[in-house]
């Protein structure tokens, strides 16, 4: 299973019964597909960027969430056919690749940032395309001048 982030936007003039609602249908709709809820957390009312149906304010929750990639496509389509959902966004959480110690010893406190960087090797094997040198491309003689 992936972890997923669901962002709703609600009407802002739905009673909060009913956006309650929608929020557990929707978490229902996950734990029914074989999903597992991590967290609900509640954003409140925001100011939209610009104007959607006539709102320009909307409430804000984010559902984080882990469920197989099968059951998106029905959960969307139900986020699609709700009257109250203004705009919804579902994003794949990447999990931080973490460095394999290699003398096998638990890593110091000040060791904890590094196990979030991506090792050498791995840096080696996305270098493969070809390099320009900057003195042979067009732009360097302009960019003297």
């Amino acid at each position: 299973m992936r972890r997923y982030e669901l962002m709703l936007v609600l009407r802002p003039d739905a009673p909060d019964e009913r956006a309650q609602a929608v929020i557990d249908r929707t978490t229902r709709q996950i734990v029914a597909a074989g999903g597992q809820i991590i967290k609900v957390a509640p954003w409140g009312r925001r100011r939209l960027a610009y104007q959607i149906d006539r709102y320009r304010e909307g409430s804000y929750h984010i559902v984080v969430f882990e469920a197989p990639s099968e059951a998106i496509a029905e959960l969307e389509h139900g986020l699609l056919i709700t009257e109250d959902v203004l705009r919804h966004l579902i994003t794949r959480q990447e999990r931080p690749v973490r460095a394999s110690r290699r003398d096998g010893e638990a890593g110091a406190e000040g060791d904890a940032d590094d196990a979030l960087l991506p090792s050498v090797e791995d840096e080696e094997e996305e270098d493969v395309g070809e390099r320009i040198d900057e003195s042979e491309s067009e732009a360097a003689p302009a960019a003297i001048d």
